[in-house]
């Protein structure tokens, strides 16, 4: 921004709001960092257990519970200002017996008739909450629950209980603002929506809120809830989030919640912001934070969460494809680079090394004292360490060499097997009669007498091995077949004992093979002829020689210098891998620039033009992806220039440009029907394209480009072809809100590409997508 440009930053929950106003006033000039801890609305936090609503912290001569911004108790005097420090607040009493049984096995629960049980310590249910609060006077409320569907199932709950918070006046207001709502959202669409038990659940003052419901039902929650109309909403994290929905109370039933791949704690930073809806300005005369005692609760661990400022802002910004176009097509490559260098991300990446490099320069001291100290009257012992740690090294290669050998020659000797072969192995673990059931495999897998199926390391093939004689196996023999199995020894054992005490094979079995001891070690590493005779372990003996003969070597305190001597090579290479982390931060989002530009220009998207300031300019390739806006820009702009949506209908492209966007919520991601043959061939080019700048990215060192996904592929493509919300919608693969949000980002990528695409074809096909996709909720919303 030109520097006349004013900015202000406003939040709530930046702990390290110093450090951005540094990084500004380095980049800008003079900057003003106003940090206020007041909370206008005083907070306090509260239990809900057995015996109902207990407070966190107790009140003393000292303080009272009140919590301001920054978790800390303030005196009853003064709970709504205070520039004094606060003194520590004291944890209730009360809330020690909970934290006992919420550690033991047992635990106790609120039996329906009050007091103590024998069962788990679990929160009450959902509903009974509500109620709760409702008799207290502290709706309306925000209940997080971490989960879309535990939230469907909480407003479930409260329905088949009857539970109902507003009046017959507050129920007609409440129909007039859900029915102009959904006033564009054709009628078929909404009783696939569920309209009629959402209604119902509004009217009654409660609903739920996520980012899988129909965004024209979030807007009615919001709406109904800011006119304290609805009561109580059952919300994930994400409302927490630049939605103006302030309430009486927060509720949490956990301190944990599903990451995608386990439970982990809430930060003091989400705790924060979760409970910072709490507390009305100009409304209430204070908020409060309740959490439901559960399972493993403990009182301490919920207050270092209401009482910590530890959340600071760190920047996840990396340079994208788009934006280096953008910038090589604006202010060339040279001075894109050094913008990107003054980014916040690079400002805190150059803070931490300041400290990296003050622990790199810790290291020169220890380092010249460990040199000292290993010094020795005798001779160099550095030199005498650096001999020693040649002999190490070549003992350890000659130690592999002759392990590779060994292999290499017990696999010579299996080559001379076959499946059905009867062998009699003379030493090791597995010595005596088998029978070859897999010849071509390393180690070699045999079955023995006794039905056992074994596989022979090479040192036992090695101790010497004959081949006594030869049986027929079935073509499909399978091991794990107790009576083909059983059939098969007593067949060995026959052939063994017809052949027994000769050297032979069985009649009609093959010539006999013989490898003894004598023979096998011939072709053993180590031995004379063997494969480490020589290269290796001449210069092994070279070297010890020579280290004998060092002055260092009779020293009487030699081993004592190796202990100096070991620690010095210790830090030697902290010291080193320390550096490397200074290099890899220094300048690391020019260097991570580099690599975007090194990726655009192999793919020719960028090319060279020494007439210009910075050397570079974009190809028309370039041109056409510094239009492209999206988090796979490089794959669409890669597909269409490639031509691989050359000919598709509008449904098809919608369903292929959904494939682009779509990211499934797990790590699996999800299955899906296979797309019709045109479309999935288009799927296919486009998948093709971006293995092609995975592979360049592996290359450079960047973060690969997530590959298109092809679940939601299938639901754009009916939608855009005509299909109601109700099939499109039957395969569960989105939820209604996945769905529209979906096809708002398809909307948006379809305009893109009608400006863009290389044809008339393309362009029109993505016009008429576009206002194919734009229909019904997704017009609506």
């Amino acid at each position: 921004l030109p520097e006349s440009v004013q900015v202000v930053s406003l939040s709530a929950t930046v702990s390290n709001a110093e450090e951005f106003g540094e990084w500004l006033r380095a980049v800008r000039g003079e900057v003003s960092v106003v940090v206020s801890e007041h909370r206008p609305v005083p907070l306090w936090q509260h239990v809900l257990t057995n015996k109902g609503l207990l407070d966190l912290y107790v009140a003393t001569q000292e303080t009272a519970p009140g919590i301001t911004h920054d978790g800390a108790a303030r005196g009853d005097g003064d709970r709504t200002a205070s520039d004094a420090e606060p003194a520590t607040p004291k944890l209730n009493p009360e809330l020690a017996s909970l934290r006992a049984a919420a550690r033991r096995p047992g635990g106790y629960h609120r039996r329906r008739s009050g007091g103590r049980g024998s069962g788990p310590l679990r929160p009450p249910p959902r509903f009974a909450v509500i109620d709760a609060l409702d008799r207290e006077g502290l709706l309306p409320a925000i209940f997080f629950v971490f989960s879309r569907a535990g939230c469907e199932a909480a407003v479930e709950q409260c329905r088949n209980v009857g539970l109902r918070l507003t009046t017959a006046e507050e129920r007609g207001r409440i129909r007039d603002i859900v029915e102009a709502g959904v006033a564009g959202v054709p009628a078929a669409d909404l009783d696939v929506l569920g309209y009629g038990a959402f209604l119902d659940a509004a009217e009654n003052g409660y609903a739920a809120h996520h980012a899988g419901l129909l965004p024209v039902f979030k807007q009615i929650v919001e709406v109904a809830f800011q006119a304290g109309l609805i009561k109580a909403v059952f919300a994930t994290e994400t409302l927490a989030l630049g939605i103006n929905m302030p309430a009486r109370t927060v509720v949490l039933d956990r301190l944990d919640k599903w990451n995608g791949s386990e439970h982990a704690p809430l930060t003091a930073g989400e705790y924060t912001q979760l409970t910072g809806r709490a507390g009305r300005r100009g409304i209430d005369v204070e908020g409060h934070a309740v959490v439901a005692a559960h399972r493993g609760f403990d009182p301490e661990v919920l207050a270092s969460l209401a009482s910590k400022r530890t959340y600071p802002l760190r920047s996840a910004f990396h340079p994208t494809y788009n934006m280096a176009m953008n910038l090589i097509g604006r202010v060339g490559r040279e001075r894109a680079r050094s913008v990107l260098e003054l980014s916040f991300a690079q400002f805190q990446a150059d803070r931490a090394v300041v400290g990296l490099a003050k622990d790199l320069h810790g290291y020169d001291a220890a380092i010249a004292g460990y040199t000292k100290a290993m010094a020795c009257s005798r001779g160099d012992y550095g030199e005498y360490d650096a001999l020693r740690r040649r002999v190490s090294g070549l003992e350890k290669a000659a130690s592999r060499e002759k392990a590779a050998a060994r292999t290499e020659a017990a696999a010579r000797l299996a080559a001379g097997l076959r499946r059905g072969d009867i062998v009699r192995l003379r030493h090791g673990r597995y010595r005596g009669e088998a029978l070859v059931l897999e010849a071509d495999a390393s180690p070699l897998c045999l079955i023995a007498p006794r039905g056992q199926v074994r596989r022979v390391p090479a040192a036992d093939l090695l101790q010497g091995l004959v081949v006594l004689g030869r049986i027929g196996l079935p073509k499909r023999f399978n091991p794990r077949d107790v009576k083909t199995k059983r059939d098969t020894v007593a067949r060995m054992r026959a052939a063994v004992g017809r052949g027994a005490g000769r050297r032979g094979p069985t009649p009609g079995g093959p010539e006999p093979h013989f490898v003894d001891r004598k023979e096998s070690d011939a072709g053993r590493p180590g031995r004379p002829g063997g494969a480490a005779g020589g290269g290796v372990a001449a210069e092994l003996e070279e070297a010890r020689t020579r280290l004998k003969a060092h002055p260092c070597h009779t020293c009487p305190d030699r081993e004592t210098h190796a202990r100096w001597a070991a620690r010095l090579h210790r830090a030697l290479h902290d010291q080193s891998v320390l550096a490397g982390r200074i290099e890899q931060r220094t300048r690391s989002i020019a260097r991570d620039f580099d690599k975007v530009c090194d990726v655009l220009d192999r793919l020719g998207y960028i090319e060279r033009d020494e007439e210009v300031d910075g050397g570079w300019v974009p190809t028309p390739a370039g041109r056409l992806l510094a239009r492209v806006y999206a988090e796979r820009d490089i794959v669409i702009a890669e597909a269409l220039r490639t031509g691989a949506w050359n000919g598709l209908g509008p449904a098809e492209l919608a369903g292929v440009v959904a494939s682009t966007i779509y990211a499934s919520r797990t790590d699996e991601g999800q299955a899906a029907p296979r797309p019709p043959r045109r479309l999935a061939a288009a799927i296919d080019a486009t998948v093709r394209a971006a293995g092609r700048i995975e592979d360049l990215e592996h290359e450079v060192g960047l973060p690969a480009t997530p590959s298109p996904e092809a679940a939601a592929s299938g639901a754009l493509t009916a939608w855009a072809s005509g299909a109601g919300l109700g099939v499109v919608l039957a395969d569960e693969v989105l939820s209604p809100g996945d769905f529209v949000r979906l096809a708002g980002q398809v909307v948006d990528v379809l305009g893109q590409v009608a400006a863009v695409a290389p044809s008339p074809e393309l362009m029109a096909a993505a016009s008429a997508a576009q206002k194919a996709v734009r229909r019904g909720v997704v017009a609506a919303a």
